[in-house]
This record gives structure tokens, sequence and C-alpha cells, in this order.
């Protein structure tokens, strides 16, 4: 049984096909990508698999778990977590903070209890502050805990995000155009940054990028997606020579 199935997945915004017939089936461990020029549906899709969005047809499952209909919290605590094109970080909390707040979907005080400062309540939140610290010292983000967010620099910001999203213990990670605003030597360390945290988190990876030297760099296979509908899948190599593709997005500055 896959990891994740995605069965004939369609999405309309009022008449507008934003996504149309999406179909995917991901083994634990992968690492694939999907592509497309702007407008094509990808980041749609993220939101279709997260709940922000509620596919009009179709079918998606985790571990045989119907997603479509489920909150966005309750997605994340099936085992999906994602970053974001644009970072969303809370800037005016603390690095730590934005760790910690990861874990409130899995707290094990009541309301009462936080009022109260219970014994159960004070011995959670160490458990918390423990665990997020521990993670941002894998990132190397720990000497920087109580520093406000807003206040780290770009790159240091998408690493917190990758942190937080860490934070919820997923199995699947979805990272949306991780590879924005950086220069092709930062380009060649994310590629190394990537494969690292699906080995060592043991995590299954779906990436959105336009960047074609980190899509081809890492990407086990790919599909191409255009006006919302897939044209192309398979391997890299096969990608990069398909007609299709070519004319729909690498003709257009998909070699940067």
């Amino acid at each position: 049984m896959p990891l994740l199935q995605i069965d004939h997945m369609t999405h309309y915004f009022g008449g507008l096909c934003a996504v149309s017939d999406f179909n995917l089936e991901l083994e634990s461990g992968e690492l694939i990508g999907i592509i497309g020029p702007n407008g094509a549906g990808k980041t749609t899709v993220f939101n279709l698999i997260t709940g922000v969005y509620r596919a009009t047809k179709g079918s998606i499952l985790i571990n045989d778990v119907e997603l479509v209909g489920k909150t966005s919290n309750q997605i994340t605590a099936l085992g999906i977590a994602r970053t974001f094109q644009n970072i969303r970080l809370f800037k005016e909390l603390s690095v730590l903070d934005n760790v910690r707040i990861a874990n409130y979907s899995r707290l094990n005080y009541s309301p009462l209890e936080a009022m109260l400062h219970t014994g159960r309540y004070s011995a959670e939140e160490k458990r918390i502050s423990e665990q997020a610290l521990e993670l941002l010292s894998i990132f190397r983000l720990d000497g920087l805990a109580e520093e406000r967010s807003a206040n780290l620099p770009y790159g240091s910001q998408r690493r917190l995000e990758i942190v937080r999203a860490l934070a919820t213990q997923p199995k699947i990670l979805l990272l949306d155009e991780p590879a924005a605003g950086m220069n092709p030597n930062e380009i060649i360390q994310l590629m190394d940054f990537i494969r690292w945290i699906r080995d060592q988190f043991k995590l299954t990876i779906i990436l959105i990028e336009h960047q074609m030297r980190l899509v081809m760099g890492i990407c086990e296979r790919l599909k191409v997606l255009d006006f919302g509908a897939t044209i192309a899948q398979g391997l890299p190599a096969e990608i990069r020579s398909n007609p299709k593709v070519l004319e729909a997005y690498l003709g257009e500055g998909g070699e940067e």
C-alpha cells in the first residue's frame, strides 16, 4: 500500500479548473518533484493535500486514511507537514516559540491545567521546550533560540520554517520552492541539505521548484503540470527531453 495515494483529484475555483484529474502514488522514502510554469496548479496541489482547499472531486489517502474533508490540523496530525513559497513564520515570536507552537496539536494537559499551572502542565511545557531546542541544535539554530524570528537572515528563516515543519513529526514533507531567492552556490548546498533531511528524519518529500538544477539534481521522478493538467511524468532524464515539457516549461527559462 502506498504511503500517499491521490486518485483523480480535481479542483475548481468557480468555473475555472485549477487542478484536473491529478493522480499520484508515493512510496515511503521517495523524493519527487512537481514542476510547471507559473499558474500551472502546483501550489494548489499542496493546498488540496494539506486541507487548505477541499478537493471538488477525487480522493487523497495517507496510509489508507481519507484526507478530503479533514481540517489542516487533522492532516498535520496524520503526518503531513509543509513549508511555503513565501516564508510564514510568526515574525514577532522567538525562534524557540516558533518551533514550540508546532507541538500544541499534541498537548497532554487541559486548558484548566494550563490556567492553574499544574504539575502536568509544567512537565509538558518543559518537554516541549527541550524537544524544540534539540531540533534547533540539529540545524545549528539553538544559539538563536531567544532571537525574534524576524531578525534572522533569509537563509536562517528558511531553515527555521523547515525545523517548525519537522517538529510536527511528519511522514511526508511538502517543500514549496525552497530555493526561492537563493544564488547558485546556495542551491548546491540546499540539494545536500534536502537529501540529508530525507535520510536523517526518514521522510518522504514532495518538492515544488522552478530551479531546474535543483529539481534534476535530487528528484527521483517528476510530474509536470500545465494549466492544472499533468502533461508528463517520469524520470528526470525523460522529462528533460520531453517535447511537451520543453514547450510548456523548460523553454521558458527552465535551464537557469
